[in-house]
């Protein structure tokens, strides 16, 4: 996904009577599909060439071999496209009325919260409200000159609330502003300044507002956590009043509208589908890093980007986010924790799962009400108990609780048998274009409250130094009255079933 604009008029195109979108996802299906089948003994043995260059580390210098990984590779990537990957259909690029609504609520935000204008750079909030991300304005490195989009309230001929949208940039690169086709109706403003010249001086000289009051009075603006120090204290030194993000503001971004929901819905179900498509392909010898090579490259075959995968065997989940090198062995009792998360259409997925590979035979299991346990059976246990602790916060996930009670519920539960210090972290975030969102789900959020339509991750843990790590991550949308919606397809129906 290249985060730029997919223009698309109101009523999608049809082709051969099916949603344009949905046409070309599905065309893009069976084109890959013919891909992959002719060329994934090359593609793997690249992604070996690669990882075998890679600086190597005492612990092991094992490898698969060239033809053995390509067939996992090959086996993980047809298991996927086997699906159809009926997932897609419920996602499209989004159109300009999105961009459009967006910006006039968050208008009205600033009314109701009394500021003036909301101002941001480029990055995730710039995204949502005008889909240009930091990379794809500043391919090279942030830079120190402002671009800056400010978004005012103003009043149509009827009294009804819209968003007047401008941009403050260097007078050199208007015209590269205007080659991002950026989702605006009508003509564009751009409020240029030479390199000679204060840029927040210059913003300010042309401020106009309006309503007498407003007119008079020093400019009052909003900037959220990504604008860097240096613009907040230029705006702040030449005229203006910055405040942080907050109140109604931030709320616009933590709700998501259906057609959000529906690309979100599609790339988390996508993403755990294609770590149970993987998974049925491995085999006993590989390396944590090898698995998570042919995880990416079978993510990418289903049209999804991977911009974060972390693969843990055993002792080395016991660190939630890991920090080892990689080069860790499969074994048949091998707990496997994979926490992954891929991009489409600019929005992201956060998943977790952790497992046996399919080489252990399955058992029944009864959770052990007695010490000391084997190895094996205290795995099922945590699995379980891990499990039973998110459903406990997922019954909090209603409009109008408190941030903190998710959290909560699923402490409370570990603690009871013994686990609240191996759970180290929060239970969830909010999510939608950036993995990690406001609000967070932590025992002391109190101020936070849960909306219809904000979406959350849900992943409690257990981290047992030295031994294993458990935890399991889902997508869960907050809805109005009744249980809150998966969109992660699935949840895990156990260590054999992720």
């Amino acid at each position: 996904m290249d985060g730029r604009y997919h223009p698309l008029s109101e009523n999608d195109r049809l082709i051969c009577g099916v949603r344009a979108p949905v046409f070309h996802a599905r065309l893009r299906r069976v084109t890959t599909a013919l891909f992959i089948g002719i060329s994934f003994i090359p593609l793997s043995i690249l992604y070996l060439e690669r990882q075998q260059s890679r600086p190597q580390f005492p612990s092991s210098n094992h490898h698969s071999a060239p033809n053995q990984l390509a067939t996992f590779e090959a086996c993980s990537i047809n298991s996927f496209l086997s699906t159809g990957l009926p997932f897609l259909d419920s996602a499209s690029p989004l159109p300009v009325s999105e961009f459009v609504t967006r910006r006039n609520n968050l208008a009205k935000a600033l009314v109701s919260d009394g500021i003036d204008a909301f101002i941001v750079e480029p990055g995730y909030t710039f995204q949502y409200y005008a889909n240009v991300s930091q990379p794809t304005w500043e391919v090279w490195e942030p830079e120190e000159r402002p671009f800056l989009m400010i978004i005012q309230p103003s009043y149509s001929s009827t009294g009804e609330i819209q968003a007047r949208t401008r941009f403050l940039i260097p007078s050199f690169e208007v015209r590269r502003a205007q080659l991002l086709n950026m989702p605006l109706e009508g003509k564009t403003q751009y409020i240029a300044w030479e390199e000679h010249w204060n840029p927040y001086l210059t913003l300010l000289e042309s401020w106009d507002a309006e309503g007498e009051e407003s007119k008079r009075k020093k400019p009052k603006v909003m900037v959220d956590d990504e604008m860097r120090d240096f613009i907040q204290r230029g705006l702040g030194e030449n005229g203006f009043e910055v405040v942080g993000l907050g109140g109604e503001v931030e709320n616009v971004k933590q709700v998501k509208t259906e057609r959000e929901v529906g690309i979100l819905r599609a790339v988390n179900t996508g993403t755990v589908e294609a770590v149970r498509a993987m998974r049925g392909c491995m085999y006993l010898g590989l390396r944590e890093d090898e698995v998570k090579g042919v995880l990416d490259n079978t993510l990418r075959a289903g049209g999804l980007e991977p911009f974060f995968d972390i693969v843990l065997f055993d002792e080395n989940a016991a660190n939630p986010h890991g920090g080892t090198n990689g080069s860790k062995i499969l074994e048949a009792t091998t707990f496997v924790l994979i926490d992954v998360g891929a991009h489409l259409y600019g929005y992201s997925s956060d998943i977790c799962r952790t497992f046996f590979p399919p080489q252990l035979p399955q058992h029944p299991h009864t959770p052990s009400q007695t010490t000391p346990h084997s190895s094996l059976s205290l795995k099922l246990d945590i699995w379980t108990l891990v499990l039973t602790a998110q459903s406990l916060a997922l019954s909090h996930l209603h409009p109008s609780t408190p941030a903190s009670l998710p959290d909560l519920a699923a402490r409370n539960y570990l603690t009871s048998f013994g686990y609240g210090a191996e759970f180290t972290h929060r239970v969830g975030h909010g999510i939608g274009i950036k993995a990690h969102e406001s609000p967070y789900l932590h025992q002391g959020n109190n101020v936070s409250v849960l909306r219809a339509g904000m979406v959350f991750t849900l992943e409690p843990g257990v981290y047992l130094e030295g031994r294993f790590g458990v935890r399991h991550e889902d997508v869960f949308l907050v809805r109005e009255g009744g249980e809150a919606e998966c969109l992660s397809g699935r949840r895990a129906g156990g260590a054999w079933d992720p």
